[in-house]
């Protein structure tokens, strides 16, 4: 985490109407009462005034498996609060910082960790018919104009591609294996807490949306830099590793692998309300495609629950036509942390899915960097896994 992560003062939750029914929503979600959760969101009912002070005046900390994780702090404005854009304000749910009721971005820490590589970051803007992003790519020093991997990275709610590039270390990894990264960037305009938006169907569809988009980044570097076709994949953390599943489930032609960490399985949600359930509960996803999955979670994750690791497992095995066929698992300890890895085959022995538990551990990047947001810099280090599993994956795509 960035310094201010460390920051101990806390704001009191603003309780105008919009603001404690977020509240209350976030306290029933917690408890375990989604369907008293999803009432409140959709009916607009009065939370109890008790709770809501209890909330105001209560400082939110979390202390996952010695990693410290900012807390709910304060809601932003509420004003343009819909159905639809609940998870705008969900500080407390999805990866971020809050520091005087405003959206923090990279440090410049995180700047510094993100350019150590040796390499170029640039700063690019993809505009095409489904939209506009911005996106850093990282040039390795060993690019030399012959084809290469291209790896493109969702980040998780509030954070940029700055951050995420400095807490995922992926820009060393590229320096080492020789690939681009890629890194789009979720702007407020399309969601206040700069949230991919895994849970809306407009934005779970091919060549519509927020999907097209990332596609879009995605093969204007291919066609701008010498990219093997056969290994371009897609990652993510949270908010990002949800996208990065939709983006497997509706584009398997373009991507050779996908990692998800500390996600959600794609279909598990189709609005707000049922986002905010899946998250407890796993969901019921839909069909995945058919990509070779690299799933990471803690297992003591209480903003995003482990149940929905085995959802994204369960759906690819599904895809595979494996349905209830087990994987062999082994144990081990990285960095001071208990973990099981469990591999899930074809009868001819091509890896379907990768699965890592770690044990103890919370909502944040395995192995990371403490430069940038939401990483744990003990257990596995999720990123060279990653990084290691799609190298393992290449494949032409059919492209369509």
């Amino acid at each position: 985490m960035g310094a201010d992560a460390h920051n101990d003062s806390m704001e009191p939750i603003v309780t105008d109407d919009r603001s404690a029914t977020m509240a209350e929503a976030l306290r029933l979600t917690r408890a375990g009462r989604l369907n008293e959760a999803r009432d409140v969101l959709q009916g607009g009912q009065r939370p109890a005034t008790d709770a809501v002070h209890q909330l105001s005046a209560t400082p939110v900390t979390a202390r996952l498996g010695g990693t410290r994780l900012p807390g709910l702090t304060s809601l932003p404005d509420l004003t343009s609060l819909t159905a639809g854009g609940v998870l705008d304000g969900v500080q407390a749910h999805l990866p971020g910082r809050l520091v005087g009721g405003s959206m923090l971005r990279h440090t410049p820490e995180a700047a510094a960790a993100a350019s150590e590589a040796g390499g170029t970051i640039r700063h690019l803007v993809h505009t095409g018919p489904a939209g506009s992003r911005s996106y850093d790519l990282y040039v390795p020093t060993g690019y030399a104009g012959e084809p290469v991997p291209l790896v493109v990275m969702l980040h998780g709610g509030t954070q940029d591609a700055m951050d995420f590039a400095a807490g995922t270390g992926m820009n060393q990894l590229a320096e080492q294996h020789t690939m681009l990264v890629a890194y789009p960037e979720q702007p407020t305009s399309a969601n206040s807490g700069r949230y991919w938006n895994w849970f809306r169907p407009t934005d779970q569809k091919r060549d519509a949306g927020e999907p097209a988009i990332i596609a879009g980044i995605t093969r204007e570097v291919m066609a701008q830099y010498e990219t093997d076709p056969a290994r371009v994949y897609v990652a993510g953390l949270s908010a990002g590793g949800a996208m990065a599943a939709v983006m497997a489930a509706t584009y398997p032609d373009l991507f050779a692998a996908v990692g998800v960490h500390s996600g959600l399985a794609y279909g598990a949600a189709q609005d707000a309300p049922s986002a905010f359930a899946a998250m407890r509960s796993g969901g019921t996803p839909a069909r995945a495609g058919d990509v070779p999955l690299i799933v990471f979670h803690g297992d003591c994750d209480s903003t995003v629950a482990p149940v929905n690791a085995e959802r994204l497992i369960a759906a690819r095995m599904e895809e595979a036509s494996l349905n209830g066929q087990g994987g062999v698992t082994t144990r081990g300890v990285a960095e001071g942390r208990d973990y099981s890895r469990t591999i899930y085959c074809e009868r001819n022995g091509n890896v379907v899915a990768e699965q890592w538990t770690v044990h103890g551990a919370g909502h944040a990047w395995f192995g990371g960097n403490t430069a940038g947001s939401y990483t744990d810099p003990s257990g596995p280090d999720a990123s060279a896994e990653m990084a290691r599993f799609f190298l393992d994956h290449g494949r032409q795509p059919t492209r369509r």
